[in-house]
């Protein structure tokens, strides 16, 4: 037998390979057991000499290794971190300022994670790090929480600005201010935050420096503040020029902090606003007179002007910043003049109250109604000379739609309700305004019986579509009417004044007659619940002198004017229906 041939026939180097090779596998089966046994015992545990911010976990399951964790950091975690602030002492609740401990993280970052890493199980049995615990910020928490430290201790920074009151500038100084630094702030809350044995933190106030200093308001004045109010602009209309001033159309304007300018920006419907004040949109708009503080003035006319309010804001912060000379704004505009013009009327020579009368009437309050709504329709009526003024026609129908009520009224000599009632007060009072202000009477009627609260035969009534009260102002001056109504209560009569105002051009004086032709009443008895019971008492004729006496350079005379009124008699009323209603 070959001398390397074994007795089974078999090379002797094969038998050896075998033998090797069996033994490895053995060695692989024994180490391969020996790791997957270390891999269950090792699991998530964190290795065994591990320290968390001071705190053992070692050899502890990741959820255990975490309930450690919390329970050894309790105490930091809730104590106070001791603070100065610019010298004063401020103990900081690390809760309040939004910090907090990530616990999981923690334990995971110490190596308390399952792995089958050979370094992460020999760490295990083996090793074990001294770590820091994962501190987590809520931004929002601690952003908060140092906006109201730096409200304590330290001074908002104040940006300079520049704003108009009509045509004057109003500046606001710049000025620096003194924050914490958020960063540096947290990084040094942070650190004493989870310390063993911290020290007390000083935490230093930073100058803050304004968005806009006190050279971006020197540029902004320079440039635009000051030249805006400098000069009017001129607005061109198509040959008609209209300017606008600067204590007008500085409410549009504003200088707003932009990127650390002060950029002059323009409110376009304030800008409209202000045009508007100086021309009408569309249609004209005559001159007229009224009454500013109790005395009269000219309400310019104003040209109806239209055009592109977008060419007009384009070109206005421009030329508000130019010289004087070169403020100009030519638009694209049809320009419709007035008929009246400013120079028209002040040529009226409203200047002064003529005459004034006052009447006064019982409490109703269809008559708080009825008058107040004519004075108000009438207030503010202007006459030129030769125009003549009718009540029907300024006042209108007497409907609930045009804001009457309700009223008595006298019809076939017995007293009735009515739409309108009332407003022959009015008509009573703005006779006796004109009477003495010596314009022309062209219309009017009495009542057909004598009322005690008029004035006896200087009165009016009217009807509508029936009697009107007319008169012209034959003066050489305009006149303004001024109407207004005190109303009456329970307690308290009411009152209407009617005043002129013009350039006095008579003298006016009165007297009043006897009264003649006396006749009798009547005693009527009516059955009707409309019916309205009355005390009767007789009639007669009266007569009232008028005597003109021209002032001011006035050179016409006029003849004595003499106003004759017959009243009838007021019947006795006996209401016989027992259901009237006695109002």
């Amino acid at each position: 037998m070959p001398k390397n041939q074994r007795s089974d026939g078999q090379p002797r180097e094969k038998a050896g390979a075998r033998v090797v090779v069996w033994l490895l596998l053995g060695l692989v089966v024994l180490f391969g057991g020996a790791y997957v046994a270390a891999h269950y015992v090792a699991g998530d545990k964190v290795p065994r000499g591990t320290t968390v911010s001071g705190v053992r976990i070692g050899g502890h399951s990741q959820g255990k290794a975490a309930e450690v964790l919390r329970a050894g950091l309790a105490d930091k975690v809730a104590r106070d971190i001791a603070t100065t602030v610019e010298g004063q002492a401020v103990a900081i609740d690390p809760a309040e300022a939004g910090l907090g401990v990530d616990y999981d993280a923690s334990v995971a970052e110490a190596g308390g994670a399952e792995s089958w890493d050979p370094v992460r199980l020999w760490n295990y049995f083996t090793g074990g790090d001294d770590t820091e615990a994962e501190v987590t910020v809520d931004d929002a928490t601690y952003n908060a929480y140092l906006a109201q430290l730096d409200e304590q201790h330290g001074a908002a920074a104040r940006d300079g600005a520049i704003a108009f009151e009509g045509e004057r500038i109003v500046t606001t100084d710049a000025r620096t201010g003194a924050a914490l630094d958020p960063a540096d702030t947290l990084a040094a809350l942070e650190s004493a935050f989870l310390a063993e044995t911290p020290d007390e933190v000083a935490l230093e106030m930073a100058t803050v420096q304004p968005d806009i200093d006190g050279s971006d308001v020197e540029e902004a004045l320079d440039g635009f503040a000051s030249p805006a109010v400098a000069a009017p602009v001129t607005l061109n209309f198509e040959g008609s020029s209209v300017k606008v001033f600067p204590a007008d159309y500085t409410a549009a304007l504003s200088l707003v902090p932009t990127d650390g300018e002060l950029v002059p920006t323009l409110d376009p419907g304030k800008l409209t606003e202000v045009v508007g004040s100086k021309v009408t949109a569309g249609a004209p708009q005559d001159a007229t007179v009224t009454l500013v503080g109790g005395k009269p003035q000219v309400v310019p006319a104003k040209p109806g002007v239209t055009f592109d309010p977008q060419q007009l804001e384009a070109g206005f912060l421009e030329a508000v910043a130019k010289p004087q000379g070169e403020r100009t704004i030519t638009l694209d505009a049809k320009v419709a003049k007035p008929d009246f013009t400013t120079k028209d009327a002040r040529a009226l020579k409203v200047t002064e109250r003529v005459s004034t009368f006052t009447t006064y009437f019982p409490y109703a309050e269809y008559r708080n109604v009825n008058i107040g709504r004519a004075a108000e329709i009438i207030d503010g009526t202007l006459l030129k000379p030769g125009e003549t003024f009718s009540l029907n026609d300024t006042v209108g129908e007497r409907t609930v739609a045009n804001g009457f009520t309700k009223g008595y009224v006298i019809s076939d000599g017995i007293l009735i309700q009515d739409l309108g009632g009332g407003v022959s007060q009015m008509a009573t009072t703005l006779f006796n305004a004109m009477f003495f202000a010596g314009l022309e009477d062209v219309e009017h009627k009495p009542h057909s019986f004598y009322i005690d609260r008029y004035p006896i035969g200087r009165e009016a009534t009217v009807a509508w579509g029936a009697v009107d009260l007319r008169f012209t102002n034959d003066t050489p001056y305009g006149v303004l009417i001024q109407t207004s109504v005190t109303p009456s209560t329970p307690t308290s009569s009411g009152v209407v004044t009617a005043s002129m105002y013009s350039t006095k051009y008579w003298d006016i004086t009165t007297t009043t007659g006897e009264r003649y032709n006396l006749t009798k009443h009547k005693t009527r008895r009516i059955d009707s619940l409309t019916c309205h019971p009355n005390e009767g008492f007789g009639g007669f004729d009266i007569d009232v002198t008028r005597y003109f006496e021209p002032v001011n350079g006035n050179t016409e005379t006029r003849d004595d004017e003499v106003f004759h009124t017959t009243y009838t008699p007021s019947d006795t009323v006996i209401c016989t229906n027992p259901d009237a209603v006695d109002e």
